[in-house]
């Protein structure tokens, strides 16, 4: 049955305290993500149970809501009832700073800067991979003007990372764009690569007497997104000290020629060794443990997705394939955690006497499985019922190990699915399809067996559109 997505979206605005009460509003693959005012006017009892919302993830004043794979017709909608000039509230400034605070300011800052990139970063990996694979057949001689090309256009998006996350990350930090790509250009400018190479090679390279770092700027996410943030503060400060009538000219001047040199010379080199210690201890875990990192990856993928924790992860394997071409530990483990997910909705089709949640389920299984998009099976079924979470998460283990020990690894970041499964093709090892699609078929049989096993507390018909007003019942009654 076809959405409302206008009586969804009314709903929705409605629980979140009112238009005048959202800040910002964007979305994702599956979420639409809200920036309120005021968090305590937020009701999410009744924004969970809106029929269409399939969950809801609160952090502070961030709230998500998970729509599914027609997220976008949900965020037309809500946009066409907000006021044309909202603009994003300020925080305040008198909120005590903690750990806590911080560590989820960086996490929101990641996940707001990165968000947006995907589609592009997804499009542009899969190109190269269809470069790849037309070399690797033969359909196209190597050193082709056209495999040049396709190759080259599947690379733009990862080249220019830099100035893609500039322009995500001057939204999300409000501070001027124009001004963000433009030095974030400086970074991958042929020139100043051409400097860093002859700096890399030996050669003393220096900026008014300040000795500058030898770094290779292309394909990294770290600096521009810590450089954007500070232009924010830089912006403001040069804004307060330049007058009015030299506005026009000089205070565009001062920022760049103080942001410029400060990236190069401090912001570039750090975010540079940021970037690489979080990729260390990632890769470093994944050399001591072995497969058995992408194993429990692979159980804890799920809830990591609950949390919004996965998206920490979106930088170092961008950079991880842009430097080496594949990513061997955290792609793999979400074969087994999206299908499992599938499958444990497949078997819940299977099971369930509510003609509403099976439809739910199918095309939850349905999005998993074949797209890897597997939100709508972790809110619409797994998390709903509880049971099949667990089946999932048991079956995203085992199939994270098999994936570990078979060395899988992905030469792409789009969610692993069946339309996807290309990704993880090595043309090197032509086993790896039959390893792949082994992965696959184990996630999905596994899962609906251990979720039939384990069993689930269907949803009365009479209360399917408020699953939470379902009431437990005893294990030999449910089973029974």
């Amino acid at each position: 049955m076809a959405k409302n997505y206008a009586a969804l979206a009314h709903s929705v605005v409605d629980a979140l305290g009112g238009a005048e009460n959202i800040a910002a509003v964007t979305h994702c693959m599956t979420r639409l993500r809200f920036v309120v005012k005021d968090e305590t006017r937020v009701d999410s009892p009744t924004l969970k149970n809106i029929s269409g919302v399939m969950g809801v993830v609160r952090n502070d004043k961030q709230c998500q809501v998970i729509i599914g794979n027609t997220v976008s017709q949900a965020f037309r909608e809500v946009v066409s009832l907000l006021p044309q000039d909202m603009q994003p509230a300020e925080e305040p400034s008198t909120q005590k700073l903690t750990l806590k605070r911080i560590g989820a300011g960086i996490l929101d800052a990641l996940i707001g800067t990165m968000s947006p990139l995907i589609p592009a970063i997804i499009g542009g990996s899969m190109v190269k991979l269809l470069a790849m694979v037309l070399e690797m057949t033969g359909a196209l001689p190597k050193g082709s003007s056209t495999l040049t090309i396709l190759t080259v256009i599947g690379d733009g998006a990862f080249f220019f990372l830099p100035l893609m996350v500039a322009a995500s990350a001057a939204v999300k930090f409000k501070t001027n764009m124009s001004l963000a790509i433009a030095i974030a250009g400086v970074l991958v400018h042929p020139s100043f690569i051409e400097l860093m190479a002859k700096a890399a090679q030996g050669e003393h390279v220096e900026f008014a007497l300040v000795p500058v770092t030898a770094v290779k700027y292309t394909y990294t996410v770290i600096p521009a997104l810590v450089m954007t943030w500070c232009l924010s503060y830089i912006e403001r400060w040069v804004d307060r000290i330049t007058p009015a009538v030299t506005k026009n000219f000089l205070k565009p001047m001062l920022i760049v020629l103080i942001a410029a040199p400060l990236a190069i010379v401090l912001i570039g080199p750090l975010g540079i060794w940021i970037g690489s210690a979080i990729s260390a201890l990632v890769y470093t875990i994944h050399g001591y443990l072995g497969w058995l990192s992408v194993a429990i990856m692979g159980a804890l993928w799920p809830l990591l997705v609950m949390t919004g924790m996965h998206r920490v992860f979106t930088p170092t394997i961008i950079q991880t394939i842009a430097e080496t071409g594949k990513e061997g530990m955290v792609m793999p483990s979400e074969i087994g955690a999206n299908l499992s997910l599938g499958g444990s909705s497949l078997a819940v089709a299977w099971k369930t006497k509510n003609p509403e949640l099976r439809q739910t389920a199918m095309a939850a299984a349905a999005s998993a499985i074949l797209a890897g998009i597997s939100e709508p099976a972790l809110y619409g079924v797994a998390v709903r019922l509880k049971r099949p979470l667990i089946a999932s998460l048991i079956s995203g283990f085992i199939c994270g190990a098999v994936a570990g020990i078979a060395g899988l690894a992905s030469h792409s970041m789009a969610a692993p699915g069946l339309f996807t499964s290309v990704q993880f093709f090595d043309p090197a090892n032509p086993m790896s399809i039959v390893w792949v699609f082994g992965v696959m078929a184990l996630a999905v049989v596994l899962s609906f067996v251990l979720t039939l096993l384990l069993g689930f507390e269907d949803i009365p018909v009479e209360t399917a559109s408020k699953p939470q007003a379902a009431q437990p019942v005893n294990v030999e009654e449910a089973r029974a």
